[in-house]
């Protein structure tokens, strides 16, 4: 099964237990977290037993349920050096069905402000929408996160609310809440047939 991705840029592929130390590096850095638990680097621990088994799952098509299945998580490369740049999340909300999906990204300083994270989204979208059956793709942020915000407008979800959760320790902005967004298949084929580019 063809589960490598590739954008103009970027190199989306499956985690493997090797990428502990690239996770680590990217979880380690205070602004990368900062809209995640506050600014605090993630220790080594915590990424061995609970981060990679998260990343490593894969998630089986309804056609074939004993197959390796898809990624719900995509480590993403920068496609000419290589070089380790963050993740990707696409996975059944529900750990099982693909018919709605939650999208997600957490990049590397070294990728910010460049457009993978839309470019990486929007490839998602693309296979879900075309490959996978997904029907309805979900994403939430926090309020104040301006710049998540931006990249899902631009890879083509729309605000659909504000909530409210218990965070577990107060993070600035918190007291703003979260939003999410959403594009449906029947939104995103519209987009792409009238040009979208999507």
């Amino acid at each position: 099964m063809h589960t490598v991705l590739e954008t103009e840029r970027l190199t989306l592929r499956p985690f493997d237990a090797a990428d502990a130390e690239s996770v680590l590096a990217v979880d380690s850095d205070p602004e990368v977290m900062r809209y995640l638990n506050g600014g605090h680097p993630v220790a080594r621990e915590e990424v061995v037993r609970e981060t990679m088994p998260r990343l490593l799952r894969r998630h089986p098509l309804g056609a074939a349920p004993s197959g390796p299945g898809y990624p719900g998580y995509w480590a993403a490369e920068e496609r000419v050096s290589g070089g380790y740049l963050g993740w990707f999340e696409f996975r059944p909300v529900d750990g099982e069905s693909w018919a709605e999906v939650e999208l997600g990204y957490r990049l590397g300083r070294a990728a910010w402000g460049r457009g993978l994270a839309t470019e990486g989204a929007r490839a998602l979208l693309r296979l879900g929408f075309t490959t996978l059956g997904v029907e309805r793709v979900v994403a939430t942020t926090m309020t104040v996160n301006t710049r998540s915000r931006r990249v899902l407008e631009k890879t083509g979800l729309r605000w659909v609310r504000t909530f409210f959760e218990e965070w577990p320790e107060r993070i600035e902005g918190s007291e703003q809440g979260d939003v999410e967004y959403a594009v449906t298949r029947a939104e995103w084929l519209r987009e792409v047939s009238a040009g979208g580019g999507r």
